[in-house]
């Protein structure tokens, strides 16, 4: 019985590139969600400060 030779392998890359996922269209990025949240938190803010100064008229 005869095996035959398996190539040698180099130690290293295994040349397979990691890609981040594509996201998916119309989707936003993660950088506009969290400016959308930070954005949202100061309306809500200032609708609280604007909500207590018609209060105390």
């Amino acid at each position: 019985m005869t095996t035959s030779e398996l190539p040698r392998r180099t130690p290293g890359s295994s040349g397979r590139i990691h890609h981040s996922p594509d996201p998916t269209p119309g989707a936003p990025s993660r950088a506009l969600r969290m400016r959308a949240v930070a954005g949202w938190v100061t309306f809500m803010r200032r609708a609280e400060v604007g909500a207590v100064r018609e209060t105390k008229t």
